[in-house]
Parts: structure tokens; C-alpha cells; sequence
């Protein structure tokens, strides 16, 4: 067995569950006509409010907002995800391998 590998593999895990954690306590806002989706770096909504009550009793303008936001939030958060993982990746010498999977490789 290769334990230069193995601890590397290790390091690969453990950098890997300290973004886990980063991503966890990472918050986006994504607001749209006054209604504002937080997210986190997971991709989990977190919290969903109400800036003014524009929206509220015109249900098909609220339906719309909710799903903007919520997309504009998971679009941002998956960005935020890509850019940490791409940190981590590049720091175990493997920067050059994310960048291909990014370009279709």
C-alpha cells in the first residue's frame, strides 16, 4: 500500500469537509420583487421573507418571485461551491483537472 497516496487521500478529506463545513455558514440573498431566498453555500434555502407585501394576494406574481429567487439563489450558490472546491482542488495540485471538467474537458 502506498501511504504517501493514503495520506493524501486523507488531506484530500479533510480539506474537503472544512469547505463542507465553510459552505454550510455561507449565506447568498437573492431577492426578487421584494422577496428575498437566503441560501447556503449547500444549496439549502434557509430563510424566505418579505420586504414589502407587493406580492402578497397577487398569487401568480408570488409564484414567479418564489421560483426567480430561488433559482438566482442556487445559481449563486453553486458558484460560491465551484470556486472553494476549485480552491481546495488547486491546492492539492489538481487546479488544472478542475479547469478541464470545467471546459467540458
Amino acid at each position: 500500500m502506498d501511504f504517501s497516496k493514503a495520506g493524501e487521500l486523507m488531506k484530500l478529506q479533510q480539506e474537503a469537509m472544512k469547505v463542507k463545513k465553510e459552505l454550510e455558514n455561507t449565506l447568498i440573498e437573492a431577492e426578487v420583487d421584494g422577496l428575498v431566498v437566503t441560501v447556503n453555500g449547500e444549496m439549502k434555502v434557509e430563510k424566505v421573507e418579505f420586504e414589502t407585501d407587493t406580492l402578497i394576494g397577487d398569487k401568480a406574481a408570488l409564484e414567479k418571485a418564489i421560483a426567480q429567487a430561488v433559482n438566482k439563489g442556487m445559481k449563486k450558490a453553486q458558484e460560491v461551491a465551484g470556486e472553494k472546491m476549485q480552491g481546495v482542488m488547486q491546492g492539492m495540485g489538481m487546479g488544472d483537472m478542475m479547469n478541464g471538467l470545467g471546459n467540458g474537458m
